[in-house]
């Protein structure tokens, strides 16, 4: 059984995933992950696990139970025949019985090199992942977005922010009337119409510090203060390795084609977490699929006579 393994080591600190409170964990990292894969690593910050560290428990966990790692990407697949093959970058070729899709989706950011700087140091795509952060808390914060996930992620974070800006391009919500009317009745909601991010101002040292926007009216433009920018224009599932073997949804997630199961469109292929979840977007619950789609996929495997 063969898992094309999906990542959230960008993350540089992961509050919402249990058992990994805010504190010293130097000691217990030290102990469970190899030194040499440790120094590599950055700094354990303390402010709770981070996503690299998170990924290397789990990884060594998987180690400890027989579990063989081999590092590279899968660039194509052929779920035509069988066994299953799974062509790498390297140029090798993977044969298995049984796979679980588990390569997640990423985050649609802007494209600006000022972005790209900043990520994961006042920078995100995630306000339930992130919004907690003390960098975040009685500061002023950025939305872009105008959805019903932009008004979400800004009311959400007006229970940590100061202020949050919601940086629309348009005049208009795309959002439903229901969640517009919440984003322009919450006081703590300010709606910066007919603008963009231009660029992502701060500094090695502190990060973000503020946003400069630019009118799609005039050109104008101006800077905003704040601590952090979180990006809400969508997520783009990793998908487009699969060549279209597999039944996608309109969004271009994974199928399940079975209720509560994790079943795709072709037998004895599986898919976990963020590529087949276009709703929760979570670790935890993507930890959770990853379980089921293991069970699903050495049920199977018995069944089918491999186990």
């Amino acid at each position: 059984m063969a898992r094309c393994a999906g990542s959230t080591s960008l993350d540089t600190e992961v509050e919402n995933y249990p058992g990994f409170p805010a504190g010293d964990l130097t000691g217990y990292l030290d102990s469970a992950i190899d030194k040499e894969r440790r120094r590599h690593m950055r700094e354990h910050g303390r402010h709770g696990i981070s996503g690299p560290e998170l990924m290397e428990l789990m990884r060594r966990q998987a180690i400890n139970f027989g579990t063989r790692v081999i590092t590279d990407d899968i660039v194509s697949v052929d779920f035509t025949r069988r066994p299953f093959r799974l062509n790498l970058r390297s140029g090798e070729t993977v044969e298995a019985e049984a796979v679980i899709v588990a390569t997640g989706a990423r985050a649609n950011y802007l494209g600006l090199p000022s972005e790209e700087n900043f990520k994961n140091h006042g920078v995100t795509a995630c306000a339930v992942c992130d919004g907690a952060l003390p960098r975040y808390r009685n500061q002023p914060l950025v939305v872009v977005g105008g959805g019903d996930s932009a008004v979400e992620e800004a009311t959400y974070l007006t229970k940590y922010a100061s202020k949050v800006h919601l940086v629309h391009r348009r005049d208009e919500l795309r959002a439903s009337k229901i969640m517009a009317e919440r984003a322009t009745s919450n006081p703590k909601i300010e709606i910066v119409w007919n603008h963009g991010i231009d660029e992502v101002l701060g500094d090695s040292k502190t990060g973000v510090t503020g946003v400069r926007l630019k009118s799609t009216v005039d050109d104008s433009t101006h800077d905003r203060a704040a601590t952090g920018m979180f990006l809400a224009i969508g997520h783009t599932p990793n998908t487009a390795f699969l060549g279209e073997q597999l039944e996608l949804t309109a969004k271009k997630y994974v199928k399940w084609t079975v209720p509560f199961r994790t079943n795709t469109s072709v037998e004895g292929v599986f898919a976990a977490g963020d590529v087949a979840d276009d709703y929760y977007r979570q670790a935890v619950t993507a930890a959770g699929t990853g379980c089921m789609a293991a069970l699903d996929a050495e049920r199977w495997l018995a069944h089918a006579g491999h186990g």
